[in-house]
């Protein structure tokens, strides 16, 4: 059994399986305000690490992320333990959505939540982590700061994306939602509203 983190809800309508990003785990601040957030709108959110996360978080030591395949591997066996008595949705941060996305198709889940995809490494826009979403046909919601290095608002608009993807930007947000200061918003807003789109979009598919 992999040991998971669960924000339990009181009359949960869904479960929201939720995987962390490359660099930080299941219970950096973004996870923690997130997870808490969205379990406020009936639904159950379960975090998990990935096995190089929690060796890194046993070990006190930073470790790179493991190779996709075992990382889908580890997040097949997270939904494989999962209680399928509601339905459910996968998603993550950064790596943790993408990976999630990649598995979608194939899974039981009934739609995907990204936050902040990694639609390409920083600088290497030529790198492009688009082609299962050009042709994915179950619900996606990708939730992308405006000035994001991995994928701005203006390099996604290039981009050929089935009419399953929902895109919704933060204003002058960065990879994790960030504005500056100047923008006029704040990434407490930002946050909330990337609570309520993700359990709008829950509610909207269940």
């Amino acid at each position: 059994m992999i040991k998971t983190l669960n924000n339990e809800s009181k009359n949960p309508m869904a479960t929201f399986v939720f995987a962390h990003g490359a660099g930080a785990g299941q219970n950096s601040e973004f996870m923690q305000l997130m997870a808490e957030g969205i379990s406020q709108h009936n639904i159950k959110v379960l975090r998990f690490n990935f096995a190089y996360m929690q060796l890194a978080e046993e070990l006190g030591k930073r470790r790179p992320p493991d190779r996709a395949d075992k990382l889908l591997a580890h997040f097949k066996t997270v939904l494989s333990e999962v209680d399928h008595s509601l339905p459910l949705f996968i998603g993550g941060k950064s790596m943790g959505g993408r990976m999630a996305s990649m598995l979608l198709q194939e899974s039981i889940a009934l739609g995907c939540i990204c936050m902040g995809y990694p639609f390409h490494p920083p600088g290497k826009p030529e790198k492009l982590r688009t082609e299962h979403l050009e042709v994915i046909n179950k619900p996606v919601l990708i939730l992308q700061g405006e000035r994001d290095t991995f994928g701005t608002r203006e390099e996604v608009a290039t981009y050929k994306l089935s009419e399953k993807v929902q895109l919704s930007y933060l204003a002058d947000g960065d990879h994790s939602f960030k504005p500056r200061k100047s923008s006029g918003f704040t990434i407490d807003g930002h946050l909330n509203q990337a609570i309520t789109q993700t359990a709008e979009f829950i509610k909207s598919h269940i």
